[in-house]
């Protein structure tokens, strides 16, 4: 049995849904997407660390409390048959790949959300430390964006114990980038969950769908040479059809008319 190491963003990733604007939403908090996106302009925080930076320091944030958080993960949308992701990963034609979680959203958001699904310890979030008396959030204990990424990445690799070339490493944003690229320069498999700028060049594979499941079909070509009939097969035999199953590179053009050059004045 090969031993690899998978793991895995969170929002829009595994879910439909951003942690924060689900979060802001419960609230009644408008303007989050704005807010986020202004603290990535200023570059003030690791990108993908704005809500832990928000939930510390904005005014209207500083009333959230463990509590709201677990009740955030119930709300998230995740997508469906990640119970038999989870499952099929432990066993697959001689690989086994410990399945791991690896985000910027609160820990409370995701071992609530993907109660069940993925164990508490295999799951790596931003931890707060919180005041024993109001339940304040007092503090940032780790925000896992960015380079935060790598070194969670790292940690996992070295305990488990996994080679380089055996970790897969699945995400869908900016926040993404450091860890793929880490992953890549070091032989392992990168897989994009979205049509991200920044992302799909550097990802070695890209996987569009609402499906948890279809993460499954990168490893399975990549790692365990398996044919799109052996897949087809595989899905088939848990009640599955994998349709509209296209192999298409799009290149993202904008073409604009160049300015008319003006007579020169005497």
């Amino acid at each position: 049995m090969r031993q690899f190491l998978l793991a895995s963003d969170f929002d829009q990733t595994l879910s439909f849904n951003d942690s924060g604007e689900v979060l802001s939403e419960m609230l009644g908090i408008g303007g989050f997407a704005e807010r986020a996106a202004g603290l990535a302009d200023i570059h003030l925080v690791q990108q993908g660390g704005e809500l832990a930076y928000l939930l510390l320091h904005d005014p209207e944030y500083r009333r959230v409390r463990r509590d709201d958080l677990i009740e955030v993960g119930r709300r998230i949308r995740l997508k469906p048959h990640l119970g038999l992701l989870s499952r099929l990963l432990e066993a697959i034609d001689g690989h086994r790949f410990a399945f791991y979680v690896v985000s910027a959203a609160p820990e409370e958001v995701i071992r609530s959300a993907l109660h069940g699904i993925v164990p508490e310890d295999h799951i790596f979030g931003t931890r707060f430390r919180y005041d024993q008396a109001s339940g304040e959030i007092q503090s940032i204990l780790s925000v896992p964006a960015g380079y935060g990424k790598v070194a969670v990445l790292e940690e996992l690799r070295r305990t488990l114990p996994v080679g380089y070339d055996r970790v897969v490493y699945v995400g869908d944003g900016n926040s993404d980038v450091h860890v793929m690229l880490h992953v890549n320069r070091l032989g392992g498999l990168t897989i994009a969950a979205s049509e991200n700028r920044y992302l799909t060049p550097i990802a070695r594979r890209t996987i569009l769908s609402d499906d948890g499941l279809s993460v499954l079909i990168p490893i399975l070509e990549e790692i365990a040479g398996w044919d799109a009939g052996r897949i087809r097969g595989l899905f088939a035999a848990h009640g599955l059809v994998v349709e509209d199953w296209d192999k298409i590179r799009t290149d993202s053009v904008t073409i604009r008319g160049a300015p008319v050059p003006q007579p020169a004045v005497a």
